[in-house]
Formats: structure tokens, sequence, C-alpha cells
């Protein structure tokens, strides 16, 4: 007959149990980079992410436990070194720039707390390349520029206006596709 102890080993505690699931992680490995799988299937291959490897320690309180290491991997974007910078206008130089600006000019109200507006950055100056001699591209930050912002009614960024000679012709709002600024842009070239 087994004793008390060995039968309590059999089934951990529901303390015990609640306290590996909370620290425990799930870690994913990849062994191969993820562009490698993409490019055999055809698709177009991404360059601008790399997967560092690294270990991390994790320091558990319990002392049964021993200091456990893990190696994780790690997505690091390299697309701030590839995008295309797009001017900044500001409240001093919104109605030089802006206003009275020959042919149409897109303006991006963002903040740099914003994540959206971080992902529509490239979007923004692959169509400032795209359209170049046919429009004028800018960004206002908005928490630099808050008067101009509060003029034109800006609720939520981002926000993408189109201008044509001095007038506020159409407005996007939101992180969007690229096809969809790229109708808006073309119904005033």
């Amino acid at each position: 007959m087994a004793s008390v102890t060995e039968s309590m080993a059999a089934f951990p505690s529901p303390t015990s149990q609640r306290f590996e699931t909370s620290v425990s992680r799930p870690v994913m490995m990849i062994s191969k980079p993820a562009v490698s799988l993409f490019s055999r299937r055809g698709f177009a291959e991404f360059k601008a992410l790399k997967i560092q490897s690294s270990k991390i320690s994790l320091a558990l309180s319990n002392s049964r436990y021993p200091r456990v290491s893990k190696p994780r991997g790690r997505v690091v974007c390299e697309a701030q070194e590839t995008a295309l910078d797009v001017p900044a206008v500001t409240d001093k130089t919104w109605q030089s720039l802006v206003l009275k600006a020959d042919g149409p000019v897109l303006v991006e109200f963002w903040a740099p707390w914003c994540g959206p507006c971080r992902m529509i950055h490239p979007v923004i100056g692959e169509l400032a390349q795209q359209y170049a001699g046919k429009l004028t591209c800018f960004k206002l930050n908005t928490d630099d520029s808050p008067s101009t912002a509060t003029q034109y009614g800006i609720g939520s960024i981002p926000t993408i206006m189109i201008f044509v000679n001095g007038e506020k012709k159409d407005t996007v709002i939101g992180a969007v596709p690229k096809t969809t600024l790229s109708s808006s842009i073309e119904k005033f070239l």
C-alpha cells in the first residue's frame, strides 16, 4: 500500500499547478528563416525582417525550480533604413507648403506614439516616390503643430488629407491599404 506522501507526489497540488501554468510560456523556435518557405512557394521574398536569436534567463521565485534559460527568437525590423522619408510641415510652414502649392498635396496627420501612423509611413513614402512630380507629400506631427490639426478637425490619426489649390478635397482616416490611397489620389491628378 502506498504511503500518503507517495500518492501526493503522483498528483500535483492545485497550488503548484497554478504556479507552473502562470510562469510557463510557450516558446516558438524558428530554425530556418521564414523567408525561405515563402520563396520556395513562389511568393516574393521580403528582406526587411530578420530573426535574432538570444537567450533569456528566467529566475523563478520558488526555490524548487532552478534558473531556467530558454532560447528565444526575436524579429527585428530593418525597414527604417529602407523607408523613404517624407518631408515634415509645421504650423509655420503650412501656408507656404500646402495652401499655396502648385498641384495636389497629400498631408499625413500623425504622432510619434501612434502605432498605425508608423505602419502607414512607408506607404506614404512609396506614394511620394510613385507620384513624384504629380503630387507633393508631407507629414504633420499633431503634437508639434496642434493648431493646424484643430483647424481641420483632426480627431483620429493617422488622417490623410488631399489638398488642391489650397482647398481640402478628400480625407482618409486610419491605416488603410496603399490601393485605397492610390484611388483617392487618382481622382485629383
